[in-house]
């Protein structure tokens, strides 16, 4: 009788349990199509969590699902925004936790997905306590963003941080911005103020990783961007020109066109350049993730039953 008591508890706790499953990798490995699939497997919902598909003007050039995927599983956290709103890492953790709290009184699994490590990271580990910015410390910084452009701020990011300087995207204008307001605001380096005691959730996290050998990956990229040109990025970027230094579009896929609208560049090596700098950006989603020994990696060919498989054991669905 004891023993069958303890069972019964047993099942009990792991029906309250809440789960986040956070789908993770490099831009155009296939994030969108498996969480989809392990969303209407497990007959939930899904959170993006890539910062430049929350933009509604962004369309072709952060691959935001299509229709058909979007109406195949709920999806929360896409082009709910403008490019001319600022929305930060900060603003995300509050209204996911917010989001994923409402949903789990309904769904005891939830889905994530998306390439911005960083927002995936704030949203399971929570946000570090930062120090507050001195004040004309940001104007000054975007001065000097506008006059002598991103790679005067990448070189100081260097001098005052070595430490994040690796780690981040140094062509992300806004993170270098924001690492350089802490480090010139207080008497550490952004680096420091990172790995302090985190909030507790109240759900578990299983993350799965898909991954695919260099040359694959850069090769899907390749591919990505041809299409993204077919289906219109050249002119969904010069529809935002009038709004090119706004944060949301001081990215890859966006910058690289500018300049080719600017004159100082072909638009064939506009597309190259394109190319190129996704490649990197993919390296350094990979060099993020790779020091995260919680990720439960896959290829990107992985069978889903596979996936399916893992899953179920380690929420214990029966």
């Amino acid at each position: 009788m004891q023993i069958s008591v303890i069972n019964v508890v047993t099942r009990l706790m792991i029906q309250m349990t809440k789960y986040l499953i956070p789908i993770v990798g490099p831009t155009a490995i296939g994030k969108t199509a498996l969480s989809i699939k392990i969303a209407q497997n497990l007959r939930t919902e899904i959170l993006s969590a890539d910062s430049r598909q929350f933009f509604k003007e962004m369309h072709i050039g952060t691959a935001v699902p299509e229709p058909e995927e979007l109406a195949a599983a709920t999806h929360h956290f896409i082009q709910h925004l403008s490019v001319d709103e600022d929305y930060s890492v900060g603003h995300y953790e509050k209204d996911a936790i917010k989001k994923i709290t409402q949903l789990h009184k309904k769904y005891d699994t939830l889905v994530m997905v998306g390439g911005s490590g960083m927002y995936v990271d704030a949203v399971i580990n929570g946000l570090d306590d930062f120090p507050p910015v001195k004040e004309g410390v940001r104007a000054a910084l975007k001065n000097i963003h506008e006059e002598q452009g991103i790679n005067a701020l990448q070189a100081l990011l260097l001098e005052k941080d070595p430490t994040y300087y690796k780690e981040v995207d140094i062509y992300n204008t806004q993170r270098v911005i924001r690492a350089l307001e802490v480090c010139l605001s207080a008497s550490e380096p952004f680096s420091y103020y990172r790995n302090r005691p985190k909030p507790r959730r109240n759900f578990k996290t299983i993350k799965i990783g898909l991954q695919a050998d260099r040359a694959i990956m850069y090769e899907r990229i390749n591919l990505r961007v041809d299409l993204m040109i077919k289906n219109g990025l050249v002119e969904e970027v010069e529809s935002l020109l009038s709004r090119k230094h706004n944060n949301a579009l001081i990215t890859v896929g966006y910058r690289e066109l500018f300049e080719y609208f600017d004159g100082t560049v072909t638009l064939d090596r506009a597309i190259e350049n394109i190319k190129t700098n996704t490649r990197r950006f993919a390296k350094r989603q990979m060099t993020w993730y790779r020091r995260d020994t919680t990720i439960n990696w896959f290829d990107y060919q992985t069978d889903f039953d596979e996936i399916k498989s893992f899953i179920n054991e380690k929420t214990h669905r029966l």
